[in-house]
């Protein structure tokens, strides 16, 4: 693309354009600017998911070697309750200086949502050593928006580095193509990566297109990479995959009824989670490495006051969730119900502290926190765990995300089956209008603001 050519994608998304839709569709893929989008979008697929490939397990076993290994090497079976105390500060101490003196940041702020906009080459960096620093040493979020910004950012430096033109529209479905090859990696499938890009980014009609055809072929492309790599060298990364205690139930009007109060009792959890962590991050901006440290620290406390409560890991609250996820869903029988409130609680605490200070996704912990809520309801006559731990999930994934669509396929596609699609899209529904109609619901500070690109508009979920 040219910065003088007119382009089919520009009156695509221009909004003063009058033709019909199908017109303005075809001309756009009839463009060969466009045409070298899509070419240049299944080639960076290739190195993006190989880089989030090797950038996921360094986590994963930066993890596993900071959770386990380090504790059995001095005689500990599991990390003692004090090891958070130790490994969370140091976290805040490396964000923080991160946030004060690094270009960008260390990306998002994770208490405003997945945001699509804004990923640069001049901010990879950051993105990558706060990552590091959050997640392996204990921070309850998860690795999904560091990866957004990781395969938006590489998918620009890539173009930079083959000499192509920079316009606005190219960094926007450039950017848009990245960020989807890199988090189909953790979500484990390319569609849902793609609805979850679009749903961030809020295009409609041929900008749906023109957004979504990169986004697609690119995850397509580098899922297919990542597989196959994946297989080969026979590395974990920690993904996401749950095995379900039992077969799907029948659904009848107990679960139906019990899933509007979980929409209504996740939503209201997770509104508050998100505002304390907004007003922690109003503190972070106003002095970095202090607060970062200062609430780090509470997050750690959280992970040892609950570790002497239950007796269990202090990883149940100082991690993000994914494979303690997978254990409560496998065995719901092994967690007491002194053990859930527990990890509610205090879990919910350190993710909202983490939320405002550190760096990671929102999506694992609240899907963790939703599944916890629905197992813990599980014994209410007429309801069961299945459905209550898909009602559960949908309800904090929507609440979390305020993305509906998006929130649906994920836990349709981690239950692996659809036959708890209604309860899933009613508890989705009831959790965002809850989350909507609660005070403060638009009250916390706005996100740092993210110039959109022109012609596709980017907004983050309020």
């Amino acid at each position: 693309m040219t910065h003088g050519e007119p382009g089919p994608q520009r009156e695509a998304a221009g909004a003063g354009d009058t033709r019909p839709e199908p017109d303005v569709l075809r001309g756009l893929l009839l463009s060969a600017s466009y045409r070298r989008v899509l070419l240049f979008s299944a080639l960076i697929g290739i190195p993006v998911s190989l880089v989030a490939f090797w950038f996921l397990v360094a986590l994963h076993q930066l993890e596993h070697l900071m959770w386990d290994d380090v504790p059995k090497a001095f005689g500990s079976p599991v990390p003692p309750w004090w090891w958070p105390l130790l490994l969370l500060p140091v976290a805040g101490l490396i964000v923080g200086l991160v946030v004060a003196r690094l270009p960008g940041g260390g990306g998002h702020v994770p208490a405003y949502g997945l945001q699509a906009g804004g990923a640069t080459a001049a901010a990879l960096p950051g993105v990558v050593i706060a990552a590091a620093a959050s997640l392996p040493l204990g921070a309850t979020l998860g690795p999904e928006a560091p990866l957004i910004a990781l395969g938006g950012g590489l998918a620009l430096l890539f173009r930079n580095l083959a000499r192509g033109n920079v316009t606005s529209q190219n960094t926007a479905l450039l950017g848009a193509a990245g960020a989807a090859a890199a988090i189909s990696v953790v979500l484990g499938n390319p569609v849902i990566a793609a609805v979850l890009l679009m749903e961030i980014i809020g295009v409609g009609g041929p900008r749906l297109v023109a957004v979504m055809l990169p986004a697609l072929l690119s995850s397509g492309v580098g899922s297919l990479v990542f597989t196959g790599f994946g297989r080969w060298t026979g590395l974990q990364t920690g993904g996401l995959r749950l095995h379900l205690s039992g077969p799907f139930p029948h659904l009848d009007a107990g679960d139906v009824g019990w899933t509007l109060l979980i929409g209504v009792v996740v939503g209201v959890l997770v509104h508050a989670i998100q505002f304390v962590g907004r007003l922690a991050a109003v503190r972070v901006r106003s002095r970095p490495v202090l607060f970062s440290v200062l609430f780090a620290f509470g997050a750690g406390i959280c992970a040892a006051v609950y570790t002497v409560i239950t007796g269990r890991s202090p990883a149940d609250v100082a991690s993000s969730g994914q494979s303690t996820m997978v254990q409560l869903a496998a065995d719901p029988a092994s967690w007491g119900v002194g053990a859930l409130v527990a990890v509610l609680a205090f879990k919910g605490l350190a993710y909202a502290l983490c939320l405002g200070s550190l760096r990671g996704g929102p999506i694992f912990p609240a899907l963790f926190l939703g599944a916890a809520t629905g197992v813990l309801l599980a014994p209410l006559p007429g309801l069961g765990v299945i459905p209550g731990l898909a009602a559960g999930m949908a309800a904090s994934a929507a609440a979390a995300l305020r993305l509906p669509v998006s929130s649906v396929v994920l836990v349709a596609l981690l239950l692996g089956s659809i036959a708890m699609t209604p309860v899933v899209i009613l508890a989705a529904v009831v959790a965002i209008i809850t989350t909507e109609l609660l005070p403060g619901a638009h009250g916390a500070p706005p996100a740092p603001a993210t110039k959109a690109p022109a012609g596709v508009g980017a907004r983050a979920p309020s």
